[in-house]
């Protein structure tokens, strides 16, 4: 099976590129990690700069909620989208899949307010959108950035950094051994997303399991669906990568970052991060690139 070229930001200078759809739908079942809730997502093609967006086809006149960065809701250990009363939650895993398979413009119906979590990965959703296939639309424009952009809470920060090419690199510190200290980086013109990041599962400690599942989180989380840690070792190996969560939080960062639409050419790095720092850096850059001094050239 041939993998679908990342097409977000690929450019290694500033220029006009084609847009992309799905070839055909793809559609894929399963619970929430939070809500516990089964729902279905329906992805179909949509027209030219439409973008990625959600509709609740389970609700009345069946809303739309754009996937934008002006649509973020604060939550915690996901992202969520809020348009109105309609919201979605943990979008981050489809939407990585959607941006580093080239997909501009995808109309996503879902029946529920949570993406399915699947197995913990994007590799289930990448895999199906690339046996889809993709169709050429009309052009558009990939910017690059201009100066330095970041975002910080203690020693915890995420940057993009202005760079000839796309890339990634993320870094995580957790005293559990088993984890540690880990750093990953990724280029999408040079590795597959579909072989070294999809397949990252999400991972949780499990000495924070209960407080969790007492604020009302991960009430679809398992063995089955998430890696989990304590002070002995990994409950459920074997891992996919021997830094399986280092890499899983850097499809949580592309995911995040899709939420500009197209990533501007830079290097993001990240350190003990979060969904709300990448979604913060996000929104800084969205402001930059359409104010008067433009940190990002078209």
């Amino acid at each position: 099976m041939a993998e679908v070229g990342f097409r977000l930001g690929a450019e290694t200078s500033p220029s006009l590129s084609l847009q992309h759809t799905l070839a055909q739908e793809v559609t894929r079942s399963g619970i929430g990690l939070h809500s516990g809730t089964s729902t279905q997502v329906r992805i179909r093609p949509a027209a030219p700069g439409a973008g990625r967006y959600f509709v609740r086809v389970d609700l009345p006149d069946e809303p739309i909620i754009p996937a934008q960065i002006e649509a973020v809701s604060p939550t915690m250990l996901s992202t969520e989208l809020i348009k109105g009363d309609a919201r979605v939650r943990t979008v981050e895993h489809l939407l990585a899949a959607l941006v580093s398979l080239g997909i501009d413009n995808a109309r996503i119906e879902i029946d529920g307010a949570e993406v399915p979590l699947l197995d913990g990965s994007a590799q289930e959703w990448a895999i199906a959108i690339a046996q889809a296939g993709t169709v050429s639309q009309s052009a558009r424009v990939t910017r690059s950035l201009l100066e330095p952009i970041w975002i910080h809470q203690g020693d915890a920060f995420v940057a993009a950094i202005p760079a000839p090419e796309l890339r990634f690199s993320y870094g995580i510190d957790f005293e559990l051994a088993a984890i540690g200290n880990q750093w990953h980086s990724w280029s999408p013109d040079r590795d597959s997303f579909l072989t070294e990041i999809a397949p990252a599962r999400t991972f949780g400690l499990a000495h924070q399991i209960d407080q969790l599942r007492a604020s009302g989180l991960i009430k679809g989380g398992s063995l089955e669906n998430a890696l989990v840690c304590d002070a002995e070792g990994w409950l459920n190996p074997p891992l996919r990568f021997s830094n399986e969560p280092v890499r899983h939080k850097l499809l949580d960062l592309i995911g995040d970052l899709s939420l500009l639409g197209t990533v501007p050419i830079a290097h993001f790095l990240a350190y003990k991060a979060s969904h709300r720092l990448h979604t913060q850096l996000a929104q800084k850059i969205s402001l930059a690139l359409y104010s008067p001094s433009n940190s990002c050239q078209p």
